[in-house]
């Protein structure tokens, strides 16, 4: 498995790192903007491979040297701007950026999985479809997952179970709009009732990445895990259920824009798209989380 991480920030370096430690990739290829950067993390990792049982080729170079990935992560971002309110904000800045790294990342790696860490995560995995020309269940982003885990590990500890046994899913956007979807959230087969305080629990986890970058200016593990979970199940075929930012077509009335829903994870990528019966407020707040990112794709392709 060579995994390619584009963007070598606090994430794409963590999600090297995690990489590693999980003995996920037999090659690590580093990209960053920052030739630098890219080779000082890759030595860094290189002098930790005796900690690890797995030989892990680990290189920094260029898009030649990501040739033949099956994985291409993009971390990449413009810099974040003191006046931008919302995820959504940065959406042209990296929109350019997108068409600057995918087009020649696709066509070094034809065949490979996109997964885009980068924000807006819903709206730079629809312009990572359109730039790369790949099938859409090759392409798909964190999305929610690191949201819904946020609300598992709340609510694990209100009612006593781990919270990997925990089926609940936030949907829709990786943003404001985002909801979730209490009418299928479930452990061991009871369902979660939906309620004031686990709503409460849901705003927590929502915002709870602002929360850390508030007070350590960054937000990292968390993501970066994330990432690396949806890439251990690329590599192990593990068809492990995720919500992930993926191309919605028909579900809820919806298409044509990139939203989280339950999605299974294997080697070619998607292998299915779960389609959960919904509530009708929650179809709603979906669709209405379909207007909020196809309002800015039409705005990044207008700019």
């Amino acid at each position: 498995m060579k995994v390619s991480i584009i963007g070598l920030g606090r994430v794409g370096s963590t999600l090297a790192y995690t990489l590693l430690l999980k003995e996920v990739a037999e090659e690590l290829v580093l990209v960053n903007r920052s030739a630098d950067l890219a080779e000082g993390d890759a030595l860094d990792l290189q002098h930790a491979r005796l900690f690890v049982d797995h030989h892990v080729d680990i290189t920094a170079g260029g898009v030649a040297e990501t040739t033949g990935s099956n994985v291409l992560a993009i971390c990449a971002s413009a810099p974040w701007k003191d006046e931008f309110k919302s995820r959504l904000d940065a959406a042209a800045a990296n929109t350019r950026l997108f068409e600057t790294l995918i087009p020649p990342l696709a066509k070094a790696s034809p065949d490979a999985k996109i997964l885009v860490v980068s924000n807006p995560v819903d709206v730079l995995t629809w312009h990572a479809i359109r730039l790369s020309g790949f099938e859409p269940h090759r392409v798909m982003g964190t999305g929610t997952l690191v949201d819904s885990a946020r609300f598992r590990e709340l609510i694990s500890d209100q009612v006593g179970i781990h919270p990997a046994d925990i089926r609940a899913y936030a949907l829709g956007e990786h943003g404001d709009s985002q909801f979730m979807a209490f009418s299928c959230a479930e452990a061991g087969g009871e369902p979660l009732e939906d309620r004031p305080d686990r709503r409460a629990m849901f705003d927590e986890a929502v915002h709870a990445g602002i929360e850390v970058f508030r007070k350590k200016g960054y937000t990292n593990y968390a993501i970066a895990m994330a990432a690396a979970y949806v890439i251990e199940a690329i590599a192990g075929d593990a068809r492990h259920t995720m919500p992930l930012s993926v191309l919605i077509d028909g579900y809820q009335g919806v298409s044509g824009v990139c939203l989280s829903v339950p999605v299974v994870v294997g080697r070619k990528g998607i292998i299915r798209w779960m389609k959960p019966e919904l509530s009708e407020a929650e179809a709603d707040a979906f669709r209405r989380s379909a207007s909020v990112i196809r309002s800015t794709i039409v705005q990044t392709l207008e700019t």
